[in-house]
């Protein structure tokens, strides 16, 4: 087992990678929080904890520069002090980013504390990767703070309109895809001798390059299309396929479902359009007599549509590292859907006295023995 801890794990990035290594099964997470860097001899367990230390831990915006230059620099200093108290060598992997040759002092920021984790290294025969990243997204990264697509996709799911400062080209990876590759070379790096120092620099390549505008207007459409009628975007692109993953992971769930259905009546019966959609993906029914549940697992990839048309249905969310369920009722009398956003766990419970019939869309052919599928109550 390889012993891994994340500075910065409540972040974004962090959050991300630490639900990813809990599904690795020759990984141990070494839980972090953010008090240890105010605690010496907690600071100082933790690196004696670990084989690996992923130093995400970092100040991003604030008025001042010259606070975000200072406080990086600080908690690389502390991390560096408390590994050489404890003679710890882990190997450590620094989070760094393509704005080190940018001429301002988060850039620096980044730069400096890499090039003092080398000296670590180097000084203690120990293991050190600095990966150079480029911008990311992703779910449940911070508005105002993290991205610029999560500011745009919080502003249009809470009624506000983005603006464009500057309109060019950006170079992006997807949170999902960046943590794959963390985790990757964690592994590679296991098999290396360590008899001197080894440092590795990382340029991690970006996964797709797109204008701001062109970014904005993919989620002015889902805001139109999904968000007000609840249509499908096309999802072929992988890239537009994470995007809206993403703009899911915005909406207010309490807020937003269950989203009703048009419900046509005539003297033959009656006729719902349950899934509208512009992609692929697959379309199932089940039926469940009551009592029973179904589901309790989450996706790291593929968003899912449960859509009732018969009988009475609980259907309840929780996201991956919460407490907090959301619990929704539904009747096939008013039909009607709740979506489950990546990283949910989610199951559905037929709560009514007669058979309940549900029909599933999901955004990829299912197979279950793709990797996608984790059983977790919720």
């Amino acid at each position: 087992m390889i012993k891994i801890g994340i500075t910065g794990q409540p972040g974004f990035v962090g959050t991300h990678l630490y639900n990813y290594l809990g599904l690795q099964e020759d990984v141990e997470r070494i839980p972090f929080k953010d008090e240890y860097f105010h605690d010496e001899t907690l600071l100082n367990n933790f690196v004696e904890s670990c084989d690996v230390i992923v130093h995400l831990a970092a100040m991003n915006r604030h008025g001042d520069p010259q606070v975000i230059y200072d406080t990086n620099i600080k908690l690389v200093n502390q991390l560096v002090t408390a590994c050489e108290t404890t003679k710890s060598t882990p190997h450590i992997l620094f989070s760094s980013s393509t704005q080190e040759d940018r001429d301002n002092l988060y850039g620096k920021s980044k730069l400096d504390g890499r090039k003092l984790l080398e000296e670590w290294a180097i000084r203690n025969n120990a293991k050190f990767t600095g990966f150079i990243i480029p911008n990311v997204f992703g779910p449940f990264g911070n508005p105002y703070y993290n991205s610029f697509i999560a500011t745009f996709c919080h502003q249009l799911t809470h009624g506000e309109q983005p603006e464009i400062q500057t309109d060019g080209d950006v170079k992006l990876i997807y949170v999902g895809e960046l943590v794959e590759e963390i985790y990757e070379h964690i592994v590679a790096m296991q098999h290396e001798e360590k008899e001197i120092a080894i440092i590795d620099e990382v340029s991690v390549d970006h996964t797709s390059e797109n204008k701001v505008s062109s970014i904005l207007n993919l989620l002015n459409s889902y805001k139109e299309n999904y968000f007000k009628k609840g249509i499908i975007p096309n999802l072929d692109n992988t890239f537009e396929k994470n995007l809206f993953n993403t703009f899911l992971c915005y909406i207010d769930h309490k807020k937003y479902f269950p989203f009703p259905l048009t419900k046509h009546v005539d003297d033959r019966g009656s006729f719902v359009e349950v899934v509208k959609l512009n992609s692929g993906g697959q379309v199932s029914f089940s039926t469940t007599v009551p009592g029973i549940t179904r589901g309790n697992h989450f996706h790291t990839r593929k968003a899912e549509r449960f859509a009732v048309i018969k009988g009475k249905a609980k259907i309840e969310l929780r996201k991956i590292g919460s407490d907090e369920v959301l619990s929704f009722e539904l009747d096939g009398n008013k039909p009607s859907f709740v979506d489950m956003p990546i990283w949910y766990t989610h199951n559905i419970t037929n709560i009514g006295n007669e058979e309940l019939y549900t029909i599933f869309w999901i955004n990829e052919h299912y197979n279950p023995e793709d990797g996608d599928t984790y059983f977790e109550k919720v």
